[in-house]
């Protein structure tokens, strides 16, 4: 995809396709599309401007010139479709997607915010009753020396278990922070703060071939555009120190009984990384989505 070389947009237009499938709700009364999913509804006010969107009008513009060559593609395909595309220029594995999403139509069928998953606390699930009775076992699990989640933990595990992943998918699709990079971006599409790896004239694919966006933020890799398994030997491991960015909710992966054993294999095993992830992604690309036609195509 053009755009992904062109300005190394490869991160947000994954991220772009995530947030809008990630609010998915497989226990939500709602019908669709208010329960959620891979709709296109992230293009709508208030859904863009959600907290945890910031940001990501920046990836709808990028994709507006595509929708208007091509009209006839809806705004949920082609989300999905730029995201996959993404991962695979970044040098990942090819991802075995299906299309023929319908589109959320209105500002009317976006989600409540509060779906999406937080990066470090306080979390939004924090005062929710699942929450409240995690605070009684852990107590009681440290009275009796048990292992007990932690709330970053507890967190992941509500925010997708509630999209019908296990473990196995939260560590993979973790794993995807392999690419980009965060920290705060301005109006103009300007990063802070900056790191070695973040700085003007930094090679993130790796080799010799610059950074063509604007430097700045903190990456959570070396090679922030390149996507492999590096992900899960930078954070485990402290390289790069505090000029590499780690969550509660990155660190948690290699530290939860749950949670390691994905997290260690992915580290020893690009191939079963990859493997896994490809999975994980076409789940989580497919969320609530309802299909024109039935069963949608492959292109």
């Amino acid at each position: 995809m053009k755009m992904c070389a062109a300005d190394d947009d490869n991160p947000i237009l994954i991220r772009l396709a995530w947030h809008d499938a990630g609010t998915f709700n497989k226990d939500s009364a709602e019908p669709w599309p208010r329960c959620g999913g891979a709709n296109g509804s992230i293009r709508f006010e208030p859904e863009i401007n959600h907290e945890a969107n910031l940001g990501l009008v920046f990836g709808l513009k990028l994709l507006q010139p595509l929708k208007d060559k091509y009209p006839e593609v809806g705004w949920a395909d082609l989300i999905q479709l730029a995201s996959a595309t993404a991962v695979e220029e970044a040098g990942g594995p090819v991802i075995d997607m299906r299309y023929g999403r319908k589109d959320a139509a209105t500002p009317k069928d976006c989600v409540d915010e509060g779906n999406l998953p937080a990066g470090d606390a306080p979390f939004p699930d924090a005062d929710t009753p699942q929450n409240a009775r995690h605070g009684f076992f852990r107590s009681l699990s440290w009275m009796l020396l048990l292992p007990v989640d932690t709330m970053e933990t507890a967190h992941l595990r509500n925010v997708f278990y509630r999209m019908g992943f296990g473990d196995e998918g939260i560590v993979a699709l973790s794993g995807a922070h392999t690419l980009g990079r965060a920290g705060q971006l301005n109006a103009e599409g300007d990063w802070s703060p900056c790191t070695k790896f973040t700085a003007a004239g930094v090679c993130p694919r790796g080799g010799d071939a610059p950074s063509k966006g604007n430097p700045g933020g903190s990456s959570w890799t070396r090679n922030w555009m390149k996507f492999d398994n590096s992900y899960f030997a930078t954070v485990p491991d402290g390289e790069g120190g505090s000029e590499l960015f780690k969550l509660e909710t990155d660190k948690c992966l290699f530290v939860d009984k749950g949670f390691l054993p994905f997290a260690q294999k992915y580290k020893e095993s690009q191939e079963a990384f990859f493997e896994d992830y490809k999975k994980a992604h076409k789940m989580l690309s497919e969320l609530g989505a309802v299909w024109e036609p039935e069963g949608g195509f492959a292109i």
